[in-house]
């Protein structure tokens, strides 16, 4: 059986001379090389959605892919597609980047420049390993998915514009579908998803910051489990100490969320951090809240601006959300669309402060009346998104003889049965 190999490679010539090698290898079957992390995380996804056995043994990370580094892209990739290999090629050969490279889950080091015996004996025992594990899991995609969980970010165009309910909001519904969901305030200076909740709790997400290697154990010791079932990671009670959680710790926290919950909600507030940033760019859907006022479409402006000079997102790869929207204001989604130049959330959000007052003021946003209109659109927000288990079909038969798929209800028989 061929062993097909992925190239991750950003350098034009780096990847001429690393396929050139790999096609030489007997046995090897190298698939259409990727130019940066996103894109390689990107088509791993897609393959492991098909099936396990669509994903190639062995992926070759070179050590100047971006945006995210190179070690930081081996960690994620080994933590969602466990069943891959990952090679890294360096020029590094020292010690401390080998424990580096191993500690993050790689299977193997190749130096440049590139020799062939050294890459043909690497990309082996790698293959070999890839074909042991795949056999262990059972040959199929049906034990194992290997995908990790969907992580959506929410971010505000400023401040006070309801990113922090969105994101409380899209979580409770994504749990309350069967959905294990995590809940991550990463506003550091002036999170306040803890008094939204009414919650006190002394670990935070500052804890993880400073571990290399989180654990299932360690990261369960850091969560808060909510009564709803949601798994809380607050912000720190102290906003200084917000700037420990610097970009790389930011990976690393939410990939050990994503392979542990099937949603991970990330609220980042509408001061842009590099942990926030890092989320926004590793998330599967980032959402950008605003009001339909002029203030707000201009900060929302703004952020799209920044994300794309930044090289965080694009402008399309974002969706705004309008909240306290009404049919009266003049700026309307079809507007705020063309001024930010994203994608707009077919649900929108109406204004109905009277609904949240009570529930804001006593710390239990997630008490919301199930049939006040702020609560209903958000809930159809998470359904939009993808982030809400659809119910189970189920035959119901009926009297005559006449079956009905209790499916076919949809979104309105799920709401009844969660009231």
């Amino acid at each position: 059986m061929p062993t097909r190999i992925l190239p991750a490679v950003g350098d034009a010539d780096a990847v001429r001379s690393l396929t050139t090698l790999l096609s030489q290898l007997p046995d090897a079957e190298p698939v259409a090389p990727v130019s940066d992390s996103t894109q390689l995380v990107d088509t791993l996804a897609r393959l492991a959605a098909e099936s396990v056995d669509e994903l190639p043994e062995v992926v070759v990370v070179h050590e100047r892919i971006g945006p995210v580094p190179a070690l930081e892209l081996v960690r994620e990739v080994a933590l969602r597609f466990p069943a891959v290999g990952v090679i890294l090629v360096t020029t590094d050969v020292g010690p401390g980047l080998f424990a580096a490279a191993m500690d993050a889950g790689a299977r193997g080091l190749v130096t440049l420049p590139l020799s062939y015996e050294d890459l043909a004996n690497r990309v082996q025992a790698v293959a070999q390993w890839s074909v042991g594990v795949r056999r262990h899991l059972g040959h199929g995609g049906d034990v194992f998915t290997g995908v990790g969980g969907t992580v959506v970010t929410v971010s505000g165009a400023k401040g006070g514009v309801g990113a922090t309910l969105t994101a409380v909001q899209l979580a409770l519904a994504a749990q309350a579908s069967g959905r294990p969901t995590a809940l991550v305030d990463l506003d550091l200076q002036s999170g306040d998803i803890a008094s939204y909740l009414d919650v006190q709790f002394r670990r935070s997400v500052v804890d993880l910051a400073a571990i290399t290697d989180i654990s299932p154990r360690i990261l369960a010791e850091a969560v808060f489990r909510h009564e709803t079932g949601v798994a809380l990671l607050l912000a720190p009670g102290e906003g200084e100490r917000g700037e420990e959680v610097t970009d790389r710790a930011a990976r690393q926290i939410i990939g050990a969320l994503r392979a542990r919950y099937e949603v991970v909600v990330v609220d980042c507030g509408a001061q842009l951090s590099g942990a926030g940033a890092a989320a926004v760019e590793l998330a599967e859907r980032a959402l950008l809240v605003t009001t339909p006022d002029v203030v707000a479409v201009r900060g929302a402006k703004r952020t799209v601006r920044m994300w794309d000079r930044l090289q965080i997102r694009k402008a399309e790869e974002t969706t705004v959300v309008v909240n306290r929207h009404t049919r009266s204001t003049e700026i309307q989604p079809p507007l705020i669309q063309k001024i930010t130049g994203t994608a707009m959330a077919a649900t929108t959000v109406p204004a109905n402060f009277r609904e949240l007052q009570a529930a804001v003021d006593a710390g239990r946003v997630h008490a919301l009346d199930a049939k006040g209109s702020v609560r209903q659109a958000l809930w159809a927000l998470a359904g939009e998104l993808g982030l809400v288990r659809a119910p189970e079909t189920a035959l119901v038969r009926r009297p005559g003889g006449r079956v009905l798929r209790g499916g076919d209800r949809g979104a309105a028989g799920f709401r009844r049965r969660r009231e």
